[in-house]
């Protein structure tokens, strides 16, 4: 008697823009890679949930409640792009779910697939995983327009208790960073590095300026090391001072950047590095750079993991001007539903699905974005990418 296959619930959002259509594609791949490395034992059930333009037009609501309830029960769910309403109400549907959900490390693997066309000489050599801390600094979103009685206010309190002077036609912002929320991005990065094999991470700050947030999150985070991976982590100092001892032999090295250094060294000598830990402007900015290098973002996977909850997403915007044309790239969904897929325990399907879009690559095959950064290159539909994909799974 032939058994049922055993299901796995995921919920997904389809997104707006190009989100319907890559979705298509990541979602048809996703279910052959299981199915291939489990040999039918194994299937995804889907599970939709409405957010962005289309939970608006349904409940009037961007972002509804059960949406949310949906992704804690499962605690998984694999995302496309969502716009963001102009205007008022929520600054950005993406930061409000990782703060609804409390998903703290923005995960962003950059890696180089041999085939794609890229601004650099030696692209292979880009191979980093970025956590960004994903609820504080500028994501807080906590700031006064120019000319408001609170922005007047503060630049008053400023002026008056601390005799600091700032123009009265300022907008006001803060960026808060908290010991809890920076020890526990940081603590998320070393036992990553651990368990994958890597080699280091790297704390990237501004805190020769901001002594006292990017500084501390600095400080804290190598206070974090010590305290809880005595035997794991050895700082950069202590090998160059030689009190490393055996840790260096088994571990992984801990050091820190200042932000704008980073920036020039992840160009000239990125396999220096293997994970950047980093506060949450400093991520942002650097996961992207590190994208361009290998292809762009259409190649560029992400995750918001948390404690309890974890969304994989596409990490560009919603294209709009490219939506229903049949040109977009579904490979940064696809890879995104590649780490969901390791995330939730199915390595094999997570191996087969990237390999195969390895060998989509190097023979050829891809869409407009990346095919129009080479010479002599045709571009395939999102359709027929997803097509080449799944025919390799096969």
């Amino acid at each position: 008697m032939v058994s049922e296959p055993s299901e796995i619930p995921i919920p997904f959002i389809p997104g707006d823009g190009v989100g319907p259509e890559i979705m298509i594609a990541a979602r048809a791949v996703i279910d052959a890679a299981v199915d291939r490395s489990s040999s039918g034992r194994t299937v995804i059930r889907w599970e939709h949930l409405d957010a962005g333009e289309e939970a608006f037009k349904k409940h009037g609501v961007w972002l509804p409640d059960s949406t949310l309830r949906a992704i804690r029960d499962r605690g998984v769910a694999l995302k496309g792009p969502l716009t963001t309403p102009v205007g008022g109400g929520i600054r950005s549907l993406n930061v409000a779910i990782r703060q609804s959900l409390d998903l703290y490390s923005s995960v962003r693997p950059v890696r180089y697939f041999e085939g794609v066309p890229s601004p650099m000489k030696q692209p292979a050599k880009m191979d980093v995983v970025i956590f960004r801390e994903n609820t504080e600094d500028v994501y807080k979103g906590i700031e006064w327009k120019r000319g408001s009685n609170e922005a007047g206010e503060l630049i008053e309190i400023l002026q008056t208790r601390f005799g600091i002077g700032i123009s009265k036609d300022s907008g006001i912002g803060l960026k808060p960073i908290s010991e809890r929320a920076s020890k526990r991005l940081v603590r998320a990065a070393i036992r990553y590095a651990l368990t994958s094999g890597r080699k280091s991470v790297t704390l990237v700050h501004k805190g020769n300026i901001m002594k006292f947030t990017e500084g501390a999150f600095r400080d804290w985070g190598y206070e974090l090391a010590r305290s809880e991976f005595p035997e794991q982590v050895v700082t950069e100092s202590e090998l160059g001072s030689r009190k490393s001892g055996p840790r260096h032999l088994a571990g992984i090295v801990l050091n820190d950047r200042i932000a704008d250094n980073m920036f020039q060294q992840i160009i000239t000598r990125p396999e220096e590095y293997s994970v950047l830990a980093t506060p949450n402007l400093n991520g942002d900015y650097l996961a992207d750079a590190c994208a361009a290098q290998v292809g762009g973002l259409g190649v560029a996977p992400g995750a918001n993991i948390g404690d309890e909850a974890a969304v994989f997403e596409a990490v560009h915007g919603t294209a709009p001007k490219y939506a229903g044309k049949d040109v977009a790239n579904p490979c940064s969904l696809m890879l995104s539903g590649a780490m969901m897929l390791k995330h939730i325990g199915l390595e094999g399907a997570s191996r087969v699905l990237v390999g195969a879009i390895q060998e989509t690559f190097a023979d050829g095959t891809m869409t407009m974005d990346l095919a129009r950064m080479g010479e002599g290159i045709s571009s395939v539909g999102t359709k027929q990418f997803g097509e080449a994909v799944l025919s390799r799974i096969r």
